[in-house]
């Protein structure tokens, strides 16, 4: 059995109760900090999922590294050292954000070589 703190679950199953009590909450805006950082694609697919079903009709905001978690959003901000560089989708960012563009190009070789 898990403790308390949930000490013994894998991240993943962290994640996953993180969204399960957001879901619970019911807030109008849910704020999501690297939800998919540590986590295996399986779980990633998952969480992705379970946060698709959280969202709706709701304002999200992700913190992302992993920039495929934000590719589909409305709008993406890219900071760089404490300030806004850019907005837009990712279209329009890789389009006219060369620092979007070659992090996300960077992102998926990663991933790909995975």
């Amino acid at each position: 059995a898990a403790g308390g703190s949930g000490g013994r679950l894998s991240g993943g199953e962290r994640q996953r109760v993180a969204v399960a009590r957001a879901m619970l909450k019911d807030a109008p805006i849910v704020v999501l900090d690297e939800a998919t950082a540590y986590v295996d694609p399986e779980s990633e697919a998952a969480i992705e999922r379970a946060v698709g079903a959280l969202v709706a009709g709701k304002t999200l905001v992700v913190i992302a590294h992993r920039l495929s978690t934000v590719r589909d959003a409305d709008k993406i901000v890219v900071v760089r050292d404490g300030r806004i560089e850019a907005e837009g989708t990712h279209d329009a960012l890789m389009a006219g954000c060369p620092l979007y563009a070659s992090m996300y190009n960077a992102h998926m070789e990663s991933k790909d070589a995975a």
